[in-house]
């Protein structure tokens, strides 16, 4: 079982336990405004999404972990690697998404978790390509893209959603590149 640590936050797979919060989450709607057509979802269809994200750990070796807040325990929502099938024209790719409870927003967590998910990708993985994908006017997202390095790469409509998305990428060859700077930069400091 995979599990990843940052300073706040403990990435784990999940657990009966994490239904319920996750479906808090979930049935919050400004939670769930960017997401596809901004519908909500409820407990089951809550449960259904937990176990499809478990599978998908099994076939692929990668998937949307649960994301813990350290010094509570809390489900403070998930972060992770998936394949977006949705999105035909991207594939093949991997993903990078998240999506935290409001009360989590404005902190960082989203970016700390998905630096994590990121780095498991590349150098625990070795996948060659990482994309993002946000609805156009999303801009938090976009903001947490960015901070990944990550950098547009087209613009098309999500045929799920029927809403116009925006394609962040990043391949190996540039995080390989961003790591060793931020790394040399951060040896540089006083």
């Amino acid at each position: 079982m995979v599990t990843l640590e940052t300073p706040r936050l403990i990435l784990r797979r999940w657990r009966e336990e994490d239904v319920a919060p996750m479906a808090a989450i979930n049935a919050d709607p400004e939670v769930m405004r960017w997401i596809r057509d901004g519908s909500v979802r409820d407990e089951q269809q809550t449960r259904s999404g937990i176990q499809a994200w478990e599978r998908e750990w099994e076939s692929q070796g990668f998937g949307l972990f649960a994301v813990e807040i350290r010094s509570t325990g809390e489900l403070a929502g998930f972060t992770g690697l998936s394949v977006p099938t949705y999105l035909p024209e991207v594939l093949p790719a991997v993903e990078v998404g998240w999506r935290l409870r409001r009360s989590h927003w404005g902190q960082g967590l989203a970016t700390e978790a998905a630096v994590a998910a990121v780095r498991f990708g590349f150098e625990e993985r070795g996948l060659e390509r990482i994309v993002s994908i946000t609805q156009v006017g999303n801009d938090a997202s976009e903001r947490i893209m960015t901070k990944l390095e990550m950098r547009p790469v087209r613009e098309t409509d999500n045929p799920t959603g029927g809403r116009r998305v925006r394609v962040f990428e990043l391949s190996s060859g540039q995080y390989v590149t961003t790591t060793r700077s931020k790394s040399l930069a951060h040896r540089r400091r006083p």
